[in-house]
């Protein structure tokens, strides 16, 4: 195997370390193609351990890239540390909030999705507020297509209990 270094122009030989090729084969349901997963690690396990190992580390890496993309924890503004450390205490109680929000309100169908995908479907949406003597009533045009899931959510946020020491 070889490598270019665009720095001098050079060809790099590389080396080759024996590893462990896996594999994971799955079927979706209702599709006719299979999606193959390939991981090379050095790692000597039971198979299904090293794909579950890899699949958490997928997820982990996922939860890092909502973390930064979604509440912004990889942008500090500031040249002072003070501020910066106060912005991503911010940011970091903002997510646990988001997380409780989405585990105790949000359909089941919703609850995979990431912030930005439910700013898009839940927050910025067009409603009009009716406000009579006793309620608040929102009101989403017909054509909205999660209209739904907005009652839904609006209804578990009424349902919670809130218990207070």
């Amino acid at each position: 195997m070889l490598s270019y270094d665009g720095l001098t122009g050079d060809l790099l030989k590389a080396e080759l370390r024996p590893g462990n090729v896996y594999t994971k084969v799955e079927k979706p349901y209702g599709k006719l193609t299979h999606l193959y997963t390939f991981i090379v690690t050095n790692m000597e396990c039971i198979a299904e351990d090293v794909i579950r190992f890899y699949c958490k580390r997928g997820t982990m890496e996922n939860f890092i890239k909502e973390s930064k993309l979604g509440f912004h924890m990889d942008a500090m503004s500031s040249s002072g540390m003070m501020v910066n450390a106060n912005k991503l205490q911010i940011s970091v109680l903002t997510y646990n909030l988001f997380n409780w929000f989405r585990r105790l309100v949000l359909p089941v169908t919703m609850r995979k999705l990431q912030i930005d995908t439910l700013r898009l479907k839940l927050i910025k949406i067009a409603v009009r507020v009716v406000r009579s003597a006793r309620y608040i009533t929102f009101k989403l045009c017909s054509s909205c297509p999660y209209r739904t899931e907005f009652y839904e959510v609006m209804k578990n946020i009424t349902q919670l209990q809130v218990k207070l020491e």
